[in-house]
């Protein structure tokens, strides 16, 4: 069955490379309407890069936090986003063509643009517009895609970036080369904060620790939720001073603190009953992501828990998610790739956990959820 099943479809492939079978598609009242949809798909694969600089350009104006206020004309924005007149329309009707925008003409005025169905999300999103200013790097490093590809990884703007990706001994970053991407992860975290606690609550745990927890944006989310939780950061050693103070700064002094160390080489503290990994494995490779496992698995009591929680590959709906950006960013970036369920299923049991438990969680593209517990001894 399969052998039949692949030579159907190696036969169905031919026919659709055929200039002369596409043009028949084009025409045919039954197969029009999917050689259109194919047809604009593949464009918008070719025009990908416009779209997204017209979305990094209306993020550098803070185009939808002006049209927040309510529609304005392109002759009263322009001088406020300092573009001239014709640049400015160029601009904006872009964005209404890609739906961040939408515009109105009445009749005998000028047009008027307001916040389309995807700008609207935007206003005041710290989280979104971080990131999107952000790939700024990502779109130099994939300038050259295949010089890019055929170099080893981590040879580019992202790595640099992401001092600890190649980086033998993390622990000794200093302030400055930890600070850029501590700040870009503190400002995106609220993207998947909320999506975890809600998919998995925290009330009948008494201590959580994060485990390369960054500068403690989820721990303060959870212990927003829960009173009676005390919460650790570890981190490197640089990125929990930040912690320290941001928690501080919180008024969580009391009940959190942050500790620095390699996660890879050190011993974790031990005395959580939950332990979280937001956003960590998907960024190393499968050796350290095993270091990284096996010490999560010594520093679990046995009634404890692991939350892992990060972008996967294979997420229904979501796949070019995974290995179309993830597996081109991790490897800019010089370490890490996208896993499946399944993967990280593998991994976690060789580092003596039983198989996850995935949660249900409101957008998986954003994360998914594995809830694990630790095999028997």
């Amino acid at each position: 069955m399969t052998r039949w099943l692949d030579a159907l479809r190696d036969w169905a492939d031919r026919r659709i490379a055929s200039p002369v079978f596409r043009r028949w598609a084009a025409r045919f009242p039954l197969t029009r309407p999917i050689a259109r949809r194919r047809a604009a798909a593949l464009f918008d694969l070719v025009a990908g890069f416009s779209y997204s600089q017209v979305l990094l350009a209306c993020v550098q104006l803070r185009l939808f936090d002006h049209l927040a206020q309510g529609a304005q004309s392109a002759e009263a924005l322009a001088p406020t986003l300092h573009l001239p007149l014709e640049g400015c329309r160029r601009l904006l009707d872009a964005a209404v063509a890609l739906r961040l925008l939408s515009r109105r003409q009445r009749h005998g005025h000028a047009a008027v643009y307001r916040l389309g169905p995807l700008g609207a999300p935007m206003v005041g999103n710290a989280a979104i517009a971080a990131m999107v200013e952000h790939h700024r790097l990502l779109y130099a490093d994939l300038a050259d895609p295949l010089a890019l590809l055929r170099a080893p990884p981590g040879q580019g703007a992202l790595a640099g970036y992401w001092a600890y990706a190649r980086n033998p001994q993390p622990h000794t970053l200093a302030r400055e080369q930890v600070a850029d991407y501590s700040a870009l992860m503190a400002a995106s975290q609220p993207l998947v904060a909320d999506q975890i606690l809600d998919a998995y609550p925290l009330a009948r745990h008494q201590c959580l620790m994060d485990v390369g927890g960054g500068e403690g944006v989820f721990a303060a989310a959870a212990a927003q939720r829960w009173p009676q939780l005390r919460l650790l950061v570890f981190d490197l050693p640089e990125v929990a001073r930040r912690a320290q103070g941001r928690l501080a700064a919180l008024g969580l002094a009391g009940r959190a603190s942050a500790v620095g160390g390699d996660f890879t080489a050190d011993a974790l503290p031990t005395g959580a009953d939950v332990i979280s990994l937001v956003r960590v494995v998907h960024d190393h490779d499968d050796a350290r992501v095993m270091a990284l496992l096996r010490a999560v698995r010594r520093a679990l009591p046995p009634h404890g828990v692991l939350l892992l929680a990060e972008p996967m590959a294979g997420t229904r709906g979501a796949q070019a998610m995974g290995d179309a950006y993830f597996g081109l960013y991790l490897w800019a970036m010089g370490s890490g790739r996208p896993r499946t369920v399944a993967e990280l299923g593998r991994l976690l049991q060789d580092a003596g956990f039983l198989a996850p438990q995935r949660l249900h969680n409101a957008m998986p593209l954003q994360t998914q959820v594995l809830l694990v517990r630790p095999a028997p001894p």
